[in-house]
């Protein structure tokens, strides 16, 4: 499930609990969904630019009038606007195709788009197993890892979501510790290769930093809000900023990192 999916099911109620990417949980609280960001579990290099095996496409310059698949709301696609920055393009210059992620994979793979923005592991089996060539990363351009949990339940029942958000730590904890183990748990839960498991964990994620969101994720998150209002995705410039400053719930964090 994308993040715009969680945010959805915790906007509708049907969860209590979200994680997602930064960037669509700053999106979802600047649009009214009354979320909090209680952990940050990981530093994931999970959105890159990938063409297909023996496509002529090299660079994010070569994606001018190119049809281009990517979940809209989500870190890859924010990461697939920022990369056209950097060639002083945007994504009036591109063809977006908004799928979900695994439909994207699938799309690219089948020659009906030129280029997918893609998320781990559909991007890593998409190497892997089909040789498709990953053209644009920048670890700069992806949000971190957020958990979040909807302000009714946090308000209500602050003991639960420090037990979600320790579990959280804990798990992080013993992952890092137990790398090959975690591969295997996650190659078996979620029905993908030892070998895609291992690149997504080992190269594509970072779990080495401070779960207390604050200042490391602001930087990323306001580099990004000005995108999230050019892409009319919000109604206005303070929407962003009042949900940004209102975001975090860092104590939970704190709590669990000093135990």
């Amino acid at each position: 499930m994308g993040s715009n999916k969680a945010n959805e099911n915790l906007r509708a109620g049907a969860i209590d609990f979200g994680s997602t990417a930064g960037t669509p949980a700053l999106l979802a609280r600047a649009n009214g969904t009354p979320l909090k960001t209680v952990d940050v579990y990981s530093q994931p290099e999970w959105s890159s630019l990938v063409v297909a095996k023996g496509s002529k496409l090299d660079s994010v310059e070569d994606l001018k009038g190119k049809k281009v698949a990517v979940t809209k709301g989500t870190d890859p696609y924010f990461c697939l606007l920022q990369a056209l920055q950097t060639e002083g393009l945007d994504a009036s210059d591109i063809t977006v195709v908004n799928l979900q992620h695994p439909d994207g994979k699938t799309a690219l793979e089948r020659g009906q788009v030129d280029a997918w923005a893609g998320l781990d592991p559909y991007l890593s089996q998409s190497q892997i197993d089909n040789g498709s060539k990953l053209i644009y990363c920048n670890l700069d351009f992806n949000s971190y890892g957020f958990l979040n949990v909807s302000e009714k339940f946090l308000d209500a029942h602050p003991d639960l979501v420090q037990v979600v958000v320790d579990s959280y730590e804990k798990a992080r904890a013993w992952i890092e510790k137990n790398p090959q183990a975690a591969e295997k748990i996650l190659a078996d839960t979620a029905k993908i290769e030892p070998a895609v498991a291992a690149q997504q964990l080992t190269e594509r994620t970072r779990l080495d930093i401070s779960p207390v969101p604050g200042a490391a994720q602001t930087k990323v998150l306001e580099r990004i809000a000005p995108l999230l209002v050019s892409e009319h995705l919000v109604a206005d410039a303070k929407d962003v900023g009042q949900a940004l400053d209102t975001l975090y719930a860092p104590q939970f964090a704190r709590k669990a990192a000093a135990s």
